[in-house]
């Protein structure tokens, strides 16, 4: 065999050997574990936010009943709703608890931006709808939501799956506390069937 052949073919078994002999690391913890592990069995945990709570509208969705004008004139229903509407985060835990991740998370937003977070809020009010003779009538609302993104800090005492320090990405989305949000009166013509239910 040729001197340059005879180098490169003991370069091909040395990186093969290599690749072969590279460790296999631990796998790490999941998410809902490093959670769990806030002010858990670490020194210290603390939630950095990025950014103010990013505000929205969720998505347009029926409030109330609906009412159906059976009459032959136009008519004005006071249609009573209320709702109540919780927050949600990446790993569809409970924010309302008050101690490790989530009084981390809620102390984190109050300190940062003098604000409260919200794990849940009720609303509701009487609105008005104009129903057309013959046609029905409802309520629809978009919630006013807030989100806010950020990351959580964690030191071990000792090593937890190889290391001291620990991230998590977090994410989370709950109401504004006392907003109405988008609210719109709707209308539109009965069905067949519906007037056979609704009006006899």
């Amino acid at each position: 065999m040729p001197k340059r052949l005879a180098i490169l073919a003991g370069a091909a078994v040395l990186a093969a050997g290599t690749l072969t002999a590279a460790p296999a690391f631990a796998d790490g913890p999941t998410g809902r574990e490093l959670l769990d592990k806030c002010n858990n069995g670490t020194d210290t945990c603390v939630f950095h936010p990025s950014g103010a709570p990013e505000r929205f509208r969720g998505d347009v969705h029926q409030v109330g009943d609906t009412y159906y004008n059976c009459t032959g004139t136009p008519q004005r229903s006071t249609i009573k709703w209320s709702e109540t509407t919780g927050e949600s985060n990446s790993f569809g835990v409970s924010l309302s608890a008050e101690y490790g991740f989530s009084e981390v998370f809620k102390v984190s937003i109050e300190t940062s931006y003098s604000h409260t977070w919200e794990t849940s809020n009720t609303f509701g009010q009487d609105s008005n709808v104009d129903v057309p003779a013959g046609e029905k009538g409802w309520i629809e609302r978009s919630t006013e939501m807030e989100k806010v993104h950020g990351k959580y800090e964690m030191h071990f005492p000792d090593k937890y799956y190889d290391h001291y320090i620990w991230y998590q990405e977090f994410d989370a989305t709950a109401p504004v506390k006392d907003a109405a949000g988008q609210i719109t009166a709707k209308t539109a013509a009965m069905s067949a069937d519906e007037k056979a239910q609704h009006c006899g």
